[in-house]
């Protein structure tokens, strides 16, 4: 039997390497013949970086850059094939970097994520593939965009910071001195979402909360976001306030496209980077999983359901194995064979996350074993 295994991560417990090596140990425990491919996803956001390092056995390069709170922080991106730039946004500005009582995207900023790219360039890198998913901001790339050369200004004339709140005093920008080598390059952006920069879907409205903001900010810096992109449309001639994703990683996405980059499904970036639908054709049975399962999981497209639209393509039957399984289960049934839960015994949530690699283990073992004994294989 040839069983593929591509599950997301299940977040705050395990990557989704991990994930995947628990369900391959399972496997190969209960039938070591068994012919076992993992094939870790990610869908932009956490992990992006390190699945897509994984398959395209990329070079890990360290980098000291600035971070969502504009400390100094260590971390890394990969260069592949010499002249491509891996760049994952989580790792930088990501929210997980930032405690709890100190969310507010008031006072973080994606600046160290122009740095990053200025690194690359510098290395000789041409073409970028930058994750932008569980970003702790909502600067509208305004720190990412200075990083790289461009300066803005409150009404007084006087230079802007790069942070959240520097949005809000937004009345020129200046993009003559950016980095001319962005001229050269290609970028694509691995998006999570599809919300425009502003308005009751924007940004703000939509992702704004979960970070810190309050309600009070919230129009604040929606207008601030309107505003500060008419200002960038105006000076570059391009109209992106409204495109779909522009809203992406607090209207990071509508900087990116700015400057000319390709917003794509993240998903769909590392399945193709992994070569995930080969695979699958080859396979009797896929397995995917993450944290959480809902109909949000069919409704918004992520991670686990592009899986499972893969294998139906190709008629093979995919098995989802969640950390919970919520809501309505009939519309995620019609995506999967069979949907199943690591919990199944009364455990606080703590303990789900605390013991989340044994129970993954142990529900693929037991759906496993199912199977092999209605096959006889």
């Amino acid at each position: 039997m040839n069983i593929v295994l591509a599950p997301d991560s299940f977040k705050g417990s395990l990557t989704a390497p991990q994930a995947a090596q628990s369900m391959k140990k399972a496997i190969k425990d209960l039938n070591e013949n068994y012919e076992v491919i993992m094939k870790p996803m990610a869908d932009g956001g956490e992990g992006t970086l390190e699945t897509l390092l994984t398959a395209t056995n990329g070079k890990k390069i360290p980098i000291t850059c600035t971070g969502a709170l504009g400390d100094s922080i260590e971390t890394f991106y990969a260069i592949k094939d010499e002249t491509t730039a891996i760049i994952e946004g989580a790792t930088i500005a990501g929210l997980l970097q930032v405690p709890l009582h100190q969310r507010n995207p008031r006072h973080t900023t994606t600046f160290g994520i122009g740095e990053v790219m200025q690194d690359a360039l510098t290395q000789g890198c041409t073409s970028f593939i930058i994750g932008i998913g569980g970003s702790a901001t909502n600067d509208g790339g305004l720190g990412m965009l200075q990083a790289l050369g461009m300066q803005a200004y409150d009404e007084n004339g006087e230079k802007l910071g790069p942070f959240g709140r520097d949005v809000l005093n937004i009345h020129k920008v200046d993009l003559q001195n950016m980095d001319p080598r962005l001229k050269q390059v290609t970028i694509q952006i691995a998006n999570d979402v599809d919300n425009p920069l502003c308005g009751e879907h924007g940004a703000t409205y939509i992702y704004g909360p979960q970070k810190g903001m309050t309600e009070h900010q919230l129009p604040q810096y929606d207008n601030a976001l309107d505003y500060f992109g008419t200002l960038m449309e105006e000076t570059l001639q391009k109209n992106f306030k409204h495109f779909p994703g522009a809203g992406a990683a607090g209207g990071l996405g509508f900087a990116f496209l700015m400057l000319g980059a390709e917003l794509t499904p993240g998903a769909r970036v590392v399945a193709e980077a992994i070569e995930l639908e080969q695979t699958i054709k080859l396979a009797n049975i896929v397995i995917t999983g993450e944290g959480q399962t809902d109909e949000q999981t069919i409704e918004y497209g992520k991670t686990a359901d592009f899986v499972g639209k893969l294998a139906q393509k190709h008629q093979v039957p995919t098995l989802l194995i969640s950390g919970s399984l919520q809501g309505d289960m009939d519309r995620v049934r019609e995506r999967f064979a069979g949907c199943f839960s690591t919990v199944t015994a009364a455990l606080t949530l703590e303990e789900c996350m605390e013991q989340a690699d044994i129970l993954l283990y142990e529900q693929t073992k037991n759906v496993l074993h199912s199977i092999k004994s209605i096959c006889n294989c």
